[in-house]
């Protein structure tokens, strides 16, 4: 028999807040790691986005789930370009496969993500730079 998962908490104001890779983002976005699911091969975190800020074009390999905490964020380029606009507070759903060549915040932002699978960050052509999974997450928190 497997052993259990065992449960984790986290108080999330006690953890650092640490720059998310520049490799994967513009503008300052910083990142709170708060799980690693390596069963599951997911992970969370919480992501503190400065007005302007992106995340590099990336493809979700699994789905993922967000809840905007604070702010506004345009998904897929936003509303007026056929994406998302989330206004806070907001959820959102990302679909396997799903897309993004331009996620942006118009303002101070902040949200809460699980991704279940990699993402592959990807050149405007859609070969892809890196693939970043629960194993590179944990690696690259450190």
């Amino acid at each position: 028999m497997k052993p259990k998962t065992n449960e984790e908490y986290v108080q999330i104001d006690e953890v650092q807040w640490k720059p998310f890779p520049a490799a994967f983002s513009t503008g300052g976005i910083r990142w709170k790691l708060l799980n690693v699911s390596p069963g599951q091969g997911s992970w969370s975190a919480i992501f503190d986005c400065p007005a302007h800020s992106s995340f590099a074009p990336h493809i979700h390999a699994g789905p993922g789930e967000y809840l905007l905490t604070k702010g506004k964020m345009d998904v897929r380029g936003g509303k007026a370009n056929g994406g998302a606009t989330a206004i806070a507070p907001g959820y959102g759903f990302e679909s396997s496969g799903a897309r993004h060549d331009k996620t942006t915040f118009p303002i101070d932002s902040e949200f809460y993500m699980t991704f279940l699978g990699p993402l592959t960050f990807v050149k405007p052509d859609g070969s892809p730079i890196a693939v970043v999974g629960w194993e590179e997450v944990q690696s690259a928190w450190g």
